[in-house]
């Protein structure tokens, strides 16, 4: 197959509000093939959208190479288009307007123009809303707006961030439908695809192959190629087997979790997730009609909320030996049992136990206050540390949710004013 994109070893960082450089993408191998659909997966911290706005030519790369059709890329190309997220709209020109300007940007001809996005407006189910102005439209229309902007320079590739996630779901799926429709029925010309999603499913219904990013630094984790043709129903057990294995690969940690002894700053990463999320998971799980055991698939249905928000959670209780996660699947463990039967002081000590024995960061938190003859310590230290492997941002929210973890387990207690961690005033000495 005839590569349209291809990146290999791409290296790319920013700076940092402190001005440390801070690696987004490193060692990047990938290509978008002639004829194809690819979807990436990734969370927060994958470098996804920059590798997208790379390929689009909008941002620099630092090393590798990066070309299309055999071509270094070393800005903006007629033939990659994108699609934002936020529709990227000029709220005073009316749909036309906003339709026309890339044709503009190419020196197409005013009545050339006008042809065009007539004929793309028409194909994108926006006949008649020519005159309309962005704010006069709903959402899904506005994105159908900025999808016929992408289309009507005929690219050869598109691009799409997240294209799909501010709409709601039905308007989402009839839009990602009729993408397919032209693309499957070959009513437009662009020859290859590229999805940014954070949606597993839109991923399966829409891809020839999907790569799943690792995070910090962001990197090619997982490839899958999909055989399966399109339309496709999501309720097949080929897409739900499918569904499955990238939920199973999107939840495995890449690196061992139980770093308490061992403590390197590679050892203190946690899962960003708030206590409240992570037992409300516990609960739904516990109870009807999972039993303790759910396909997470059907789990996130449950809770309707996205995926990128639960994986935090789910990872937080694998983490703690709350439940078990494998292959799309999540399972109570029986301590996770046990927690969700206890009562409040013995949830809070469990939980404390647990952080002792599974969370580097929050047992080296415990083992400096311990040591310390004041029993009190400033943030600053622990903060450097977690900024040896992590920028200033990322460090401080994770030391918030070690503060936030180890409060609740009664480890330590925080003041938000002065920044000083101490030993809590009255240890808890139920056993759980």
């Amino acid at each position: 197959m005839h590569h349209l994109i291809e990146l290999k070893a791409v290296s790319k960082a920013f700076r940092s509000a402190d001005g440390a450089p801070r690696t987004i993408l490193d060692g990047v191998d990938f290509h978008l093939g002639d004829g194809e659909i690819v979807a990436m997966l990734g969370k927060s911290g994958s470098g996804k959208s920059t590798l997208l706005r790379i390929v689009a030519g909008l941002v620099p790369h630092d090393g590798g190479t990066v070309d299309y059709r055999g071509q270094p890329i070393r800005g903006p190309l007629p033939g990659v288009a994108m699609v934002f997220q936020s529709f990227a709209l000029f709220p005073w020109l009316t749909v036309q307007q906003n339709v026309e300007l890339g044709l503009e940007a190419q020196g197409v001809a005013p009545a050339a123009r006008r042809a065009r996005a007539d004929a793309m407006l028409d194909l994108i189910g926006l006949s008649g809303f020519g005159g309309a102005l962005p704010r006069e439209l709903s959402g899904g229309m506005r994105q159908r707006v900025g999808i016929a902007r992408a289309l009507v320079t005929h690219p050869d590739v598109l691009l799409m961030d997240e294209a799909f996630s501010a709409l709601d779901v039905l308007t989402g799926e009839t839009l990602r439908g009729d993408i397919l429709d032209l693309w499957d029925g070959k009513r437009i010309p662009t020859r290859g695809i590229l999805v940014v999603s954070h949606n597993i499913e839109e991923a399966v219904m829409m891809a020839d192959r999907i790569v799943i990013m690792g995070s910090d630094p962001g990197r090619v984790r997982h490839e899958i190629r999909i055989d399966l043709p399109r339309p496709r129903n999501p309720d097949a057990p080929a897409v739900r087997a499918l569904v499955d294995q990238v939920y199973g690969l999107m939840t495995m940690r890449p690196v061992s979790v139980a770093g308490a002894v061992r403590g390197e700053p590679s050892d203190y990463r946690l899962p960003d997730a708030d206590i409240g999320r992570v037992e409300s998971v516990l609960e739904l799980l516990a109870g009807a009609p999972f039993d303790g055991r759910a396909d997470l698939p059907q789990l996130s249905a449950d809770t309707e909320l996205p995926d990128e928000e639960l994986f935090p959670a789910y990872e937080a209780l694998a983490l703690l030996g709350l439940a078990r996660v494998a292959g799309g699947d999540i399972a109570l463990t029986p301590l996770g049992r046990r927690y969700v039967q206890a009562g409040q002081a013995q949830r809070q000590a469990l939980f404390g136990r647990q952080l002792l024995k599974q969370v580097a960061l929050a047992a080296r938190i415990q083992r400096d206050l311990e040591d310390d003859t004041d029993g009190t310590l400033p943030d600053a230290p622990f903060l450097a540390l977690l900024e040896e492997t992590l920028d200033a941002a990322q460090a401080r929210r994770m030391l918030e949710v070690a503060i936030e973890w180890g409060r609740y387990g009664e480890l330590y207690e925080y003041d938000y004013r002065t920044g000083l961690l101490s030993v809590p005033r009255m240890q808890n000495t139920q056993q759980p």
